[in-house]
């Protein structure tokens, strides 16, 4: 129970949560950062966990002496990574055997494969890059990456490229921005419009896309020709 109640404070009162737990567990909070951002990414079932928001609460804590920048910067990297790595794994080996099951709303909710398949279409093996800054298409690339047998290597290099940018932009976002009171006075509304900021390419394609598509259903070339 007491697990549950600190996952909701790190959804709903990131920075208070993150303080909270570095006060109590001193060093182990690095620890407890390196499996959080892991699970986010490495296993496709948890794709709600806060990463965007830990990384800028991270930052703020870094820039006030509470974390050490550099350690952070490092454990979250590792973490991240490695969670790229397991979760292309997993696509690689076992990707088709979960999809032919039909239980992949099990596992992954289908409409978010689906979304990560679009992204692919578009944005090709950059999609591992630009990944990283989408929550919950950064959780299922890796995956589809792993199903479509992308290899490795390229795999592996967009993997440190994508998630060095992410830590650092995240990071470094709140080390020098979190010394300002406004930041900390309204820090969870400034996480929630950095989500919708890296949500609204996602948000404004899926929109487009849906309103492309009902043109296309209602145009003549889209309805069945009649029969003779």
């Amino acid at each position: 129970m007491e697990l549950i109640h600190l996952l909701v404070g790190l959804l709903t009162n990131t920075l208070d949560t993150l303080q909270f737990l570095t006060a109590t567990y001193g060093g182990w909070i690095y620890g407890i950062l390196f499996v959080i951002i892991f699970c986010e990414t490495g296993l496709g079932v948890t794709p709600f966990l806060p990463g965007d928001s830990l990384l800028f609460a991270g930052g703020v804590l870094a820039g006030a002496a509470a974390l050490n920048v550099w350690y952070l910067w490092l454990v979250v990297f590792v973490a991240a990574l490695l969670g790229d790595n397991v979760n292309y794994s997993i696509g690689r080996f076992f990707g088709h055997r979960i999809i032919d099951s039909g239980r992949i709303d099990r596992v992954m909710k289908p409409e978010y494969i689906v979304r990560t398949q679009e992204f692919f279409r578009k944005h090709g093996g950059k999609t591992i890059v630009l990944a990283r800054f989408f929550p919950i298409i950064r959780t299922y690339a890796p995956f589809m990456a792993g199903v479509g047998r992308m290899r490795w290597l390229r795999f592996f290099s967009f993997s440190v490229l994508g998630t060095a940018a992410w830590i650092t932009v995240g990071i470094g976002a709140g080390y020098f921005l979190g010394s300002f009171a406004f930041v900390q006075k309204h820090f969870e509304v400034i996480v929630i419009v950095i989500i919708l900021v890296t949500l609204s390419p996602t948000i404004i394609h899926s929109i487009t896309s849906r309103r492309a598509a009902k043109r296309a259903a209602a145009s003549p070339a889209g309805q069945d020709a009649p029969a003779e």
